[in-house]
């Protein structure tokens, strides 16, 4: 039997996505009809629902990785990108579960998958779907935890 892989988000996504599943099974009468009037919608409401529930099922929520500055899920990571110097900070997390104020990035989007597993100071190149390659390094790596306890002190 195939296990499926954990999946980190926040304490707040987990909540959110348990308030939005709530809200789409209680909205019954409303899919049945939308069913009726265009199944394309129904289609995409039961896969919403489907999609919400396989990431609440394997959610590790809040477990902040260690604080050892690599790159992986549920870390805030700061990157440089090397052609302009500009800086971004973002979460790399579940994009369709993290809600708010930062950027999320995928661990399968091509920025996620390649900076996943850098150390501060690594440089690592990604292709845009355009075909061009970005080089970034990361400059910081930070557990969420910390990173919001840190924005909630400022």
């Amino acid at each position: 039997m195939k296990s499926r892989k954990r999946t980190w988000i926040s304490p707040q996504a987990y909540v959110r996505l348990q308030r939005e599943l709530a809200s789409l099974r209680e909205a019954r009468d409303a899919r049945d009809k939308a069913a009726d009037d265009n199944p394309a919608v129904a289609r995409a409401w039961k896969t919403r629902m489907r999609r919400i529930h396989e990431l609440l099922e394997h959610a590790d929520v809040g477990v902040d990785p260690p604080d050892d500055g690599i790159a992986e899920p549920g870390m805030v990571l700061t990157i440089r990108y090397d052609d302009t110097g500009d800086v971004e900070t973002f979460l790399l997390g579940v994009r369709d579960a993290e809600h708010g104020d930062m950027e999320v990035y995928s661990i399968h989007s091509p920025l996620g998958a390649a900076i996943s597993g850098a150390r501060p100071g690594e440089r690592r190149s990604y292709t845009l779907p355009s075909g061009a390659t970005l080089d970034v390094t990361l400059l910081k790596a930070v557990p969420y935890g910390i990173h919001a306890s840190e924005v909630s002190r400022v």
